[in-house]
């Protein structure tokens, strides 16, 4: 049996690569990965939330010692004749992969690790069960050599050598599915998906990946869906674009389909009855059509016995043009599903997006990106290819993740940018990372502030220059305060944003994904989960939305796409308006203006001023609502912002406005 040493020192990559969970079937539990929070008496210098045996294990593995052997070799996999070159999305399949001895060898006592997508839902492989799931043959070429495999945990087999030691050219055969169930293949379709071998070629328990492990696509499943995107706000007589997508039961894009999608919509606009969808198109069409009259519209989407509305599109000459983005989320060159080629066609021909930036972790997945710089000139490379000022904008980021200070994803707003390390002593902290950005067009963004997978240390004050916004929402729940809806796991008390706008930092709001999934964009229902940045810009430019972000010009939904417009006596969301300057005896009064265009029916409007929900409207299953109130008293130090409830718990946030001296 493999020793117990051996099977601890087996774990930790993988219990890391697990701590951030799925993108839907909720967070995995901190204590079942080994990311615990450390008892009071081994709690170092840093903040209480700080998870130090993470942080350790990052550190140890990034100051390991390698030995020759380790990480030595190649594999590749086979299929045979009766089996299509890729696997389709949750469809059992077998999989057979060959693994070849490299020139060092492996001695007595090393390992070979066989590992599937450790973040997604591929079967884990076992060898006991030959009529269960994920039922895993090993054996070797030469019968000479010994070997006992054993499942060490979720979705990864080691293959200890017992016997002779292995040399240079002896082969490993892993039939993964062996038995008649097969094995599951993940429920995301992605191209290159990684059957990961490692070695550990001296049995010292430090193993190295192969980085040219074999890969396999996954397929989408079935059509199941009808995706309709438009934009939120058009100028009279403008040409735009809706975008038209048919996805799988899990939102997946891609399908070889042929196919006519009804569309119903005004005359007015300018659009064809049916859009015709070609195999070639891979499920995704986008057709045009122009703004003749004023007015909200809804369009319709129709195919197969299935029907989806639109967001709301307003026709208007007045007002700030709304751009949709999502600026945080992650590919299979960290803990995500999918290429950054795919991540951004997801974005831009699925979702429909006028933004986007993908932020892979610099530690976190099998690969990290600081050790691995083809990794990060690929992200940079793809975000490059997209960019396409005046339709699609494209950030570069990464997400730097910080187990001591909480996570923070960084976007550049041209097309190179540093990668800084959380885990470096020298860049382990906020301030370091904003030392290291200082000369760069660049901004950070604190996410999941209040709570799992670990909360933001709000002791250390956000840059003004570097950080007026934050992250309020995303697939991991609302951190805007504890009584919204679905807010977010494990909160810690006092991290929520609402806290620490008492606290008088001025932070404008965004949502954005932090999937997974290779969906950026994408919005679930059942519970309302996601997050979208609405960006008040009228250019389409990485210039525009950074000085959107700056003015804090932004608000944030959980995923659907309402319209919101805020302003107290002429000045709008992100504001800061001077008491002195406007009011009078030492305080301030005004016209507040609060507008609503939503998506589903609304259930109520709130304001929220200083930390309080001072005024509750029940909107009674509206969809428009538009709202004056007068507002007196407000003092320096004070702030108001507007939050809007669907009856589907979808859920839009406004950017602040603060009074000041």
């Amino acid at each position: 049996m493999m020793s117990t040493s051996l099977r601890q020192l087996a774990t930790p990559v993988l219990a890391l690569a697990l701590a951030c969970g799925s993108a839907e079937d909720g967070p995995p539990d901190p204590a079942e990965l080994g990311a615990e929070r450390p008892a009071p008496e081994t709690v170092r210098d840093g903040p209480p939330t700080a998870l130090w045996e993470t942080v350790d294990a990052l550190r140890e593995s990034a100051s390991a010692h390698y030995d020759v052997s380790d990480g030595g070799g190649r594999a590749w996999l086979v299929r045979g004749p009766d089996q299509k070159p890729y696997a389709v999305s949750n469809t059992p399949d077998r999989f057979e992969i060959f693994y070849e001895v490299g020139p060092h060898g492996i001695a007595p006592g090393g390992m070979v690790y066989f590992q599937v997508s450790p973040f997604w839902e591929w079967t884990t492989p076992q060898v006991l069960g030959p009529d269960q799931r994920g039922y895993t043959e090993v054996t070797a070429e030469s019968p000479e050599i010994e070997l006992h495999a054993e499942t060490l945990d979720r979705q990864l087999l080691g293959i200890e050598v017992t016997g002779r030691a292995l040399v240079e050219g002896d082969r490993i055969r892993i039939v993964y599915g062996a038995g008649m169930a097969g094995a599951m293949p993940d429920r995301y379709a992605e191209r290159d998906s990684a059957f990961w071998i490692a070695v550990d070629g001296d049995g010292d328990g430090t193993r190295r990946f192969l980085v040219d492990s074999p890969t396999i696509d996954v397929r989408p499943g079935p059509a199941a869906g009808l995706v309709i995107q438009v934009p939120t706000l058009v100028r009279p007589g403008e040409r735009f674009a809706v975008t038209l997508a048919v996805i799988d039961a899990w939102r997946n894009t891609g399908l070889e389909i042929e196919a006519d999608v009804e569309l119903e919509a005004p005359p007015e606009l300018g659009l064809p009855d049916s859009v015709h969808f070609a195999p070639e198109d891979g499920g995704r069409q986008r057709v045009h059509g122009v703004a003749e009259k004023a007015g909200t519209y809804r369009l319709v989407a129709r195919a197969s016995g299935r029907e989806v509305q639109s967001n709301p599109m307003v026709v208007s000459a007045e007002g700030p043009r709304v751009l949709w983005g999502d600026l945080h989320g992650h590919s299979n060159y960290s803990d995500g599903t999918g290429v950054p080629e795919d991540y951004f066609v997801y974005a831009r021909d699925v979702s429909g997006l006028d933004v986007a930036a993908l932020t892979d972790h610099d530690h976190w997945g099998i690969l990290p990106l600081v050790d691995h710089p083809a990794l990060w000139q690929g992200i940079q490379e793809q975000t490059r290819a997209f960019h396409e000022p005046g339709r699609f904008v494209t950030l570069l980021g990464f997400e730097w993740t910080s187990w001591i200070h909480g996570h923070r994803h960084v976007l550049y707003f041209g097309d190179e940018g540093p990668l800084v390390d959380s885990v470096a002593p020298e860049t382990d902290s906020p301030q370091a990372l904003w030392s290291a950005l200082e000369g760069q067009s660049a901004l950070t963004f604190a996410h999941h502030s209040a709570g799992g997978p670990i909360a933001t240390n709000w002791e250390v004050p956000p840059d003004p220059h570097f950080e007026p916004i934050t992250e309020i929402v995303s697939i991991h729940g609302s951190s805007e305060a504890a009584d919204s809806p679905n807010p977010i796991y494990d909160p810690v008390p006092d991290h929520f944003v609402r806290d620490v706008l008492g606290r008088g930092y001025r932070l404008g709001f965004i949502g954005s994904g932090d999937r997974h999934d290779g969906h950026p964009g994408a919005y679930q229902v059942d519970p309302p989960q996601g997050g979208l940045a609405a960006i008040l810009s009228e250019e389409r430019t990485r210039e525009g939305v950074l000085d959107a972000l700056r003015a804090r010009r932004v608000y944030a939904t959980n995923g659907p796409r309402m319209l919101m417009r805020f302003a107290l006596g002429g000045h709008g969301m992100g504001s800061e308006i001077s008491v002195a300057a406007e009011g009078k005896d030492g305080e301030l009064a005004g016209p507040l203006f609060v507008q609503v265009i939503a998506q589903e029916p609304l259930h109520r409007i709130e304001l929220i001023r200083s930390g309080a929900v001072v005024d509750g409207v029940l909107t009674e299953g509206r969809l428009e609502v538009t709202l004056h109130r007068e507002i007196d008293g407000l003092r320096p130090g004070e702030s108001l912002y507007v939050r809007a409830v669907q009856e589907d718990d979808g859920t839009g946030w406004t950017s602040p406005i603060f009074l000041t001296e």
